[in-house]
Order: structure tokens, then sequence, then C-alpha cells
């Protein structure tokens, strides 16, 4: 496995995690994260990879307590998740955002569901008015403030989303497969979000997500298969080992496969340029 990782102060922290759901049918139990040891940076991108069924998901769910371990911890914070006290803190810290927008979209009018967790936590009035106004306008939402959700896009409204949970002004958000609806201008639309959001407001982003490219602008990339970790490194380092990603069973982004397929036949490239502008660029320089 490849290491990742500077000092720096972590917001999750998992120590020996073990998770297992009981069989539908009572007869045993499947592990589904086994021994997981993983610190995770204040302000980076994190994108956890794998295919259906190798612990990803699972793990997400762990980082703002949905799920408690089995065995092993999990620290938000600093907080321990098994702290029935700190649950609430704990989400706070850590907000998540689904799959599909309208399981999380509760209100009639754009701005009364982005206010929802905020009025129902107390906040004074004026302050759920700030919070409200600012997630909407990060998110690039804050015309369609009067709009009734089910009306918009699959994109418009994933950003309404996002801006209910930015109203909570959480230090790490988890984006668990939030394009897998989308199409690629809406994709591309939620990505650029994340990235401001890490580049411009210091929230940690994890994104969990079986689309390779997804992680190309990550500072780490997680590769996760049978609730282990198979690879964990800066994409450009993970995406040079192209032999046990193929193994997974994942996409690879074609720029690197490209370019691994090109060193084989002898021509002189780099690994790790994974933009399509990088990549052309490379091949350019090497037959020019």
């Amino acid at each position: 496995m490849t290491t990742y990782g500077v000092l720096m102060e972590n917001i999750i922290k998992t120590e020996n995690l073990e998770f297992a759901y009981s069989s539908i049918d009572g007869s045993g139990q499947k592990l589904v994260l086994n021994n997981l040891s993983i610190e995770i940076e204040k302000g980076t991108f994190v994108a956890v990879i794998g295919h259906n069924g190798s612990g990803k998901t699972t793990l997400a769910k762990h980082f703002n307590a949905i799920l408690l371990p089995g065995g092993g911890r999990v620290f938000v914070d600093g907080m321990d998740t098994e702290n029935e006290d700190l649950i609430i803190e704990i989400r706070r810290r850590v907000g998540m955002v689904f799959q599909n927008p309208d399981n999380q979209i509760v209100a009639t009018v754009v701005e009364e569901d982005v206010a929802f967790a905020p009025e129902n936590l107390g906040y004074p009035s004026e302050e759920i008015r700030r919070r409200v106004d600012e997630a909407l306008k990060i998110v690039g939402m804050y015309e369609y403030r009067k709009h009734a959700p089910h009306l918009l896009s699959g994109g418009q409204k994933q950003r309404i989303a996002i801006a209910g949970v930015l109203a909570m002004r959480p230090k790490c958000i988890v984006f668990d497969e939030p394009t897998a609806m989308l199409d690629p201008r809406g994709r591309e639309q939620i990505l650029k979000i994340m990235k401001d959001l890490r580049d411009n407001h210091g929230v940690t982003i994890i994104l969990i997500t079986h689309h390779m490219d997804e992680a190309i602008d990550a500072d780490r990339l997680i590769v996760m298969s049978d609730g282990d970790i198979l690879l964990d490194g800066a994409p450009r380092e993970v995406f040079q080992d192209i032999d046990t990603l193929r193994k997974t069973g994942l996409d690879i982004p074609e720029t690197a496969v490209l370019l691994h397929d090109l060193r084989n036949d002898g021509y002189d490239l780099p690994v790790d340029a994974l933009s399509v502008d990088e990549c052309a660029g490379a091949i350019y320089r090497a037959i020019g």
C-alpha cells in the first residue's frame, strides 16, 4: 500500500475500524470494513474510490456517526463517535451530501429548505438569514432562493442540498456519490463547488465515488477493495499503478491509460500528466 500524509491537524481519524452487516436471513455477518486506520487532514480534498461493495459508503457513514464502529474507534475533530453526548456536535462538524438530492430536500421553497437545519438548532433569525444567503451564494443558487425545489434541475437540486449542509458551517463535508444522477454539466458544477470550498473556504472535502476522473484534482486518493485500502496517495502517484487499478475493475482516466500504454511502446513520456491539456502537451513534446 502506498502511504500518504504530512504532519497536519486531523479532522477525522479511524483506528482499526471494523464493521459488519448482518445477513438478511440472520445466518451470519458480512465484514465490510477490515481493520482500517485512516487519518484525514483538515483543509484537504480526499477522494475515496472503489467498486460497489468495496466499503467506501459504509466508511463514509462512520465519519459523522450515521454508523458506529463494530470494532475500533472513529474520532471527528478529536471527538469519539461512540460518545452519544457528542453526536450533535460531531454532525455539526461533518456534513453529508448524498447521491439523490430529493432525499435531503424537505421544504417547498429553496431558502426555507436551506434554513431547516439551523432553525431546528435554535439559531437567531438574523444568523439564519446570514447563513442561508451565504450558503446559496457559495453554490451559485442565490437567485433561486424563492423558487420551488421540485421545479429545479437535478444539478440545481444537488447545489441546494449542499447549501443546506453549508448553512451548518461544517468543517468537513462528505459527498457520497453526489454526481451519480447528474449530466456532465451538472457533474462539472458540483466538482467546481467542492474545489472552491477547499480552496477558498477551508472546508475539508471527502468525495466518495467510483469515477476515477473525479479524483484527478483531489489532494489525496484512497482506493478501496473488499473493505481494505488498496492504494493511498496523491492521484498522480496512484494513477501510475495502472496494473493494480485494472484489477479492481474501475474506470481509469483515459489520459493515464494512454500514457501508460505509450510508455510500454517505448515512448519517453511522464505518467502523471492527468489532465487532457497536460497529456496532449506531453505527447506533443515527445513526438515534436
